[in-house]
């Protein structure tokens, strides 16, 4: 019939109808059998690519007035501005986040910046109408994994302690299952 094609050698070729040539796959839609067989595996030299803490990004683009000067022995931090000066919502917050960094230099300005807003002449006003929303941020980096975050969380909740006084008793029931 029409649905055969006639070489010039004599083999017959019989044409593929419209539902039979629907019915093929192209080799990209579907999955082959061996597949299954070779399960995807890890490059291991493959650049590892962590998406950026919030901390780590509001440092990049600046959001952070103060960056890491480095010393010979000792490192210190540089402000853009007087310290005095810098508004405690939302940059003590964004500290304390980033005391549960574990990469330099993230983990060396949040534990610095946090000890060195804390010292400024009235920190304690500025920082009590924060408690509600540090507290919290503390109890992570109490509660996580890494001995050193854990350090750096406890020294800061000392150092929070020292500044605000008696207005921290009020949130220590959330504090205290993570440093017992």
């Amino acid at each position: 019939g029409s649905n055969v094609l006639r070489m010039s050698s004599g083999i017959q070729i019989k044409k593929k109808t419209a539902a039979q040539k629907s019915k093929t796959h192209s080799p990209e839609s579907q999955p082959k059998p061996s597949d299954k067989l070779n399960p995807k595996t890890i490059d291991p030299f493959r650049a590892y690519s962590q998406p950026p803490s919030a901390f780590s990004a509001t440092y990049a683009r600046g959001g952070i007035p103060c960056r890491l000067v480095h010393g010979s022995v000792n490192h210190k931090l540089q402000w853009e501005c007087p310290p005095e000066t810098v508004p405690f919502d939302p940059l003590l917050l964004t500290l304390a986040e980033g005391l549960r960094e574990t990469k330099h230099p993230y983990t060396f300005v949040s534990k610095e910046g946090f000890k060195e807003l804390l010292l400024v002449e009235g920190a304690a006003e500025k920082a009590i109408p924060l408690l509600p929303r540090l507290v919290p941020v503390l109890k992570a980096a109490l509660a996580h994994a890494d001995d050193e975050v854990f350090g750096r969380g406890l020294d800061a909740l000392v150092q929070l302690s020292a500044v605000v006084g008696p207005s921290l008793n009020d949130h220590l029931k959330l504090l205290l299952t993570n440093v017992s």
